[in-house]
């Protein structure tokens, strides 16, 4: 039932013309609890009007599809400066930046800064790279879990 909610979601925040980052369905059975991340695919951030706008246009269908019944809770936000690395094009749009890579071609979870994207072969392959230097290519069905990192420098800067 999760998939096909995530479903109905995605395709709903895509008909508005922004794309869904991460879904998730927490809460309990008598008051669900939506989480719905989105963000803007020319990349320029989301406004709090964005989010209401995609929270007042998701409500009524939800409620008209009678998923998850009368009683729950949705709160739509932007994905965050830890924002999940799913799909080449997170790959490719965030390349330059660290992450936290979780895959077990790593050893386990790993700080690496991101390079890229390798699709040349027909599979999406995550290029990366360790601070010491070492790269890695791991194929993006391999990446368990991957979010870019948010640091503050000594200054107060990111």
């Amino acid at each position: 039932m999760n998939h096909a909610l995530e479903g109905f979601v995605r395709q709903e925040v895509e008909g508005l013309g922004f794309d869904l980052i991460e879904f998730r369905k927490g809460g309990t059975g008598r008051r669900p609890l939506l989480d719905v991340r989105i963000d803007r695919r020319d990349g320029t951030g989301i406004s709090v009007d964005d989010c209401a706008l995609v929270s007042r246009a998701l409500e009524p269908r939800l409620d008209a599809s009678g998923m998850v019944g009368d009683n729950y809770v949705l709160e739509v936000s932007s994905p965050g400066v830890e924002r999940p690395l799913r799909h080449a094009a997170d790959w490719r749009r965030f390349a330059g930046r660290m992450a936290s890579v979780l895959a077990p071609s790593l050893g386990g979870r790993l700080e690496v800064q991101v390079l890229g994207v390798d699709d040349s072969s027909g599979v999406p392959v995550a290029l990366m790279r360790e601070p010491r230097g070492h790269e890695h290519r791991v194929p993006l069905a391999d990446v368990k879990e991957a979010r870019l990192v948010f640091r503050w420098d000594t200054e107060g800067k990111r």
